[in-house]
């Protein structure tokens, strides 16, 4: 009796290996190009266009700022010889201060986590989901287990074009190629 579920038990555990491993070999990968498909989707020409207007708008802002010390440190260079010392101290730190205006500016919008960060973000991400979306539904129709992002870093070495499905996205979103 004893050997005899053994054997079952054996049995059942090879018949499971053999289960998985068939399964195992069944599994589909393929891979994107979110880059692609992002540069592919008309709406992305458009959040780009309203990103760079905002990044020339706040750079200009910055090369102001930067103006303004400029012509600060001119204008003290220049009067230098006419203000007392007590006058000349009080435009130097007026300069630091401007300067350190100009820093936060700078690092309030262009920052890690700066406001052009962040509209970048909130401009983006509807963007993101319809194309991951697009994504989810073709990894169900073709059966993906995995699916990889070519423009996601060197984590792929070699990618066969047969196992490209960015075109299907494309398709997907309605985008001709």
């Amino acid at each position: 009796m004893m050997h005899k579920s053994f054997k079952l038990l054996i049995l059942s555990v090879l018949l499971g290996s053999l289960m998985t491993s068939h399964h195992a070999v069944a599994q589909t990968f393929g891979y994107v190009d979110s880059e692609f498909l992002l540069n592919k989707h008309p709406d992305y020409k458009l959040v780009q266009d309203e990103l760079e207007a905002l990044k020339d708008e706040w750079k200009k802002e910055a090369q102001n700022l930067d103006q303004a010390i400029k012509e600060m440190r001119s204008s003290l260079k220049a009067e230098e010889v006419l203000l007392t010392e007590e006058m000349y101290q009080e435009r130097l730190e007026a300069i630091k201060e401007k300067e350190k205006e100009a820093v936060a500016f700078n690092n309030r919008v262009f920052g890690l986590n700066g406001q052009y960060y962040q509209k970048q973000m909130e401009l983006m991400q509807p963007l993101q989901s319809i194309i991951f979306d697009a994504i989810d539904k073709v990894c169900k129709r073709f059966r993906l287990a995995v699916l990889f992002d070519k423009a996601a870093g060197p984590t792929m070495i070699y990618t066969d074009p047969r196992h490209d499905y960015s075109e299907f996205v494309l398709q997907e979103l309605g985008i001709e190629n």
